[in-house]
């Protein structure tokens, strides 16, 4: 089993930028995709982003591209989301987690507890 621990969230201003780190423990997390995902108040989680095992192909829901960027560093074991011009409809809970089916398939036994982003307009 996978233990996934996001962090970086917090609350900022429409337009600016926040920075989510995942490090992840328990297995050997060099050798898998990696996704971020979010779920805002009364909808259902959705895809952000994925970045495959090498960092070498990257993929990115139509609403985040060019403002999202997704990477990883496999040394530390830890998958970052740097968000640029953010806009109050990123307002989520943001989850990292392996990929299983690339892009956007998620492993659903290995949710960590998220971590805030709140967007003020």
């Amino acid at each position: 089993q996978v233990q996934l621990v996001e962090s970086g969230g917090g609350l900022v201003q429409a337009g600016g930028s926040l920075r989510l780190s995942c490090a992840a423990s328990g297995r050997t997390f060099s050798n898998y995709n990696m996704g971020w995902f979010r779920q805002a108040p009364g909808k259902e989680r959705e895809f952000v982003a994925a970045i495959k095992w090498t960092g070498g192909r990257i993929y990115y829901a139509d609403s985040v591209k060019g403002r999202f960027t997704i990477s990883r560093d496999n040394a530390k074991n830890t998958v970052y989301l740097q968000m640029n011009s953010l806009k109050p409809e990123d307002t989520a809970v943001y989850y990292c987690n392996a990929i299983v089916t690339w892009p956007d398939r998620a492993d659903s036994g290995s949710w960590g507890q998220g971590t805030q982003v709140t967007v003020s307009s």
